[in-house]
């Protein structure tokens, strides 16, 4: 089935967001990525500082066009950096690399990019963040809200169009009712990104996930780290010291988070699939047709 993951932070032991990337590395992973079944991808940076942004965007840039890889590879999601820092909502990120929305620094971005950032995630409740989504509609990035504590309010204000890895990203300990994930559920403007990986969400909360939005507004993703492709083991990984068990779970035993996922996209169908949720029409849609929509990205 071919599909296109618009979540990848690496792969094979290359993180995209290291600032020791190199070229080289860059494309001995994706081209490790695309072999496993992975049609197209967006390669995601995390919240990084500006420095690493201004060394990193443009030399993908190069590499992509240099390997005649822009189909496989047509954009970047930016993960930040106008996240939550707090506790829980910034999860594996550096909250010292956190900063407010501005026009400024996302026309810098974009600029870095040479126009190539196709999602952008930002925490709804930011101060600046609708303001800084409308501009990036205007420069043709989709802008999706995740790593944050907003409230209904707050999401539906924000005028963005998904939401990053819904039910992720969040504190272990929330209100029971008035919380991101319902508040994200309850928006019907708002495209549902989820990992279904096995461990991110369980089986039941993906099931509920997709009743309540429809195959229409889902898009799976694999949040693939840098230990995908990896046997088990003790990593390095997106900055956390991280362990990667035998069963594909890959966590942060300190911080009690989850550090991206150690599957791929051809893997995460695999599970999705097994639940018999959607019929074989349906996956294609969610995994291959909506990330397209979502994107703006020609099929």
């Amino acid at each position: 089935m071919k599909c296109f993951d618009i979540q990848v932070n690496g792969g094979f032991g290359v993180d995209f967001s290291a600032p020791e990337l190199t070229a080289d590395d860059f494309l001995r992973a994706s081209e490790s990525i695309l072999k496993t079944g992975v049609t197209r991808f967006l390669p995601t940076i995390i919240t990084s500082s500006m420095e690493t942004y201004r060394k990193r965007l443009p030399m993908l840039v190069e590499a992509i066009d240099r390997a005649g890889l822009q189909y496989e590879i047509p954009g970047f999601h930016l993960e930040g950096p106008f996240i939550s820092p707090e506790p829980g909502a910034v999860g594996a990120h550096n909250p010292a690399y956190v900063q407010k929305p501005t026009v400024e620094c996302l026309h810098e971005l974009h600029e870095l990019a040479s126009g190539r950032i196709s999602v952008m995630t930002f925490a709804a409740e930011a101060e600046g963040a609708p303001e800084t989504i409308q501009e990036a509609h205007k420069l043709g990035i989709a802008a999706s809200l995740g790593h944050h504590l907003a409230n209904s309010e707050q999401i539906a204000a924000a005028g963005a169009d998904c939401l990053t890895h819904l039910g992720n990203g969040i504190p272990n300990m929330i209100h029971r009712h008035h919380n991101a994930i319902w508040s994200g559920l309850a928006n019907d403007s708002l495209t549902a990104l989820i990992i279904t990986d096995g461990h991110h969400l369980p089986a039941e909360v993906i099931k509920c996930m997709i009743r309540v939005k429809g195959p229409d507004r889902i898009v799976v993703t694999s949040d693939a780290s840098p230990a995908a492709g990896l046997p088990p083991g003790r990593y390095h990984v997106l900055g956390n010291d991280a362990i990667l068990e035998e069963n594909g779970k890959l966590h942060n035993p300190v911080k009690q988070c989850l550090v991206g996922s150690a599957m791929l996209m051809p893997r995460c169908i695999e599970f999705l699939r097994s639940l018999d949720l959607l019929s074989e029409a349906e996956l294609e849609q969610v995994c291959w047709k909506n990330p397209h929509r979502l994107t703006n990205i020609a099929e």
